[in-house]
């Protein structure tokens, strides 16, 4: 199968996957009268949401270059990488604020807050078995096609059963405990946003680097100049810039050869150099090349 197909096929299957549970966990939170478990739906709503914006963005991500994208659409799968990150931020937000309120109202304002049902508990045992099945799988899936999307979209799902792990927990003990032990089932949501946040920042930060084209980790710059430098007859790489343009590198450098040297032998050193770099960093990486000749010692008489 062809890349894009896959990664349609996998995000299809967690639209699939997150609509059941999106519709399972409202009913079970409004008919059980779980706070943790209405955030958890919450949580599944913007899987559901993030699962429309990554099918589109991979689409539009794998169309090839053209007159208006001369580096290609692959920014887009950056773009919804970005996307799912805020979303996540707010809805973390969110969480807590609605969990914060009601544990205020029990501390301060002394409002009862109701014991879940059984139904919530459920739920979120349902929930923990089928958003790590579709986590597994959607991370094997983007990591064989290095599609930062779809990974991203994979520590979605994680965050969601670590949420149902904590919300099963606190609807558990709330439903176990007794009345004086309900203020678990919001303590649970609190833990839910927590977790959401920190899987915001996660994905929201590298993704904000690449589309203000950060350079490449140093130690992959400097890997990128020794594969230049082994080709033969070419000095000195240097003024080395480098970026991610979707899943793609982007590489520019300076190298140095003989002054004396034809231009079409330095040119075939530049398409050795060219072909290398692809040959390590994938056949969609952009090479930019500047040579620069090396005047050679006068001999003298």
């Amino acid at each position: 199968m062809s890349r894009e197909k896959d990664l349609k096929n996998i995000t299809v299957w967690s639209f699939i996957g997150n609509f059941l549970l999106l519709v399972f966990k409202f009913v079970a939170g409004l008919w059980g009268h779980s706070s943790a478990m209405l955030a958890d739906a919450v949580h599944s709503l913007s899987d559901f949401v993030t699962d429309v914006v990554v099918f589109i963005c991979i689409h539009l991500s794998s169309r090839p270059r053209d007159d208006d994208h001369d580096y290609g659409h692959g920014k887009y799968e950056t773009l919804a990488t970005s996307v799912i990150g805020v979303i996540l931020l707010f809805v973390g937000v969110g969480i807590f604020w609605n969990g914060a309120s009601k544990i205020y109202g029990f501390y301060v304002l002394d409002e009862p807050i109701a014991s879940p049902g059984k139904i919530a508990l459920i739920a979120a045992l349902v929930s923990i078995l089928v958003k790590e099945l579709l986590f597994q799988v959607t991370a094997a899936v983007g990591n064989r096609y290095d599609s930062q999307t779809v990974i991203a979209n994979a520590w979605h799902h994680h965050s969601d059963a670590l949420s149902s792990v904590a919300t099963a927990v606190g609807i558990a003990g709330a439903i176990w405990l007794g009345d004086g032990w309900t203020v678990l089932d919001p303590l649970a949501a609190l833990v839910v946003s927590v977790l959401v946040v920190k899987v915001a920042i996660r994905l929201t930060v590298p993704a904000i680097n690449d589309l203000l084209e950060k350079s490449l980790p140093e130690e992959i710059e400097n890997e990128i100049l020794d594969t230049i430098g082994s080709v033969d007859k070419v000095q000195d790489p240097h003024h080395l810039q480098t970026r991610r343009i979707g899943n793609d590198y982007a590489i520019e450098a300076h190298i140095r050869v003989d002054g004396r040297m034809a231009v079409n032998e330095a040119h075939e050193i530049m398409s050795r150099v060219e072909r290398k770099l692809r040959e390590k960093y994938g056949q969609g990486t952009h090479i930019t090349l500047h040579v620069e000749p090396v005047k050679q010692p006068s001999k003298t008489l």
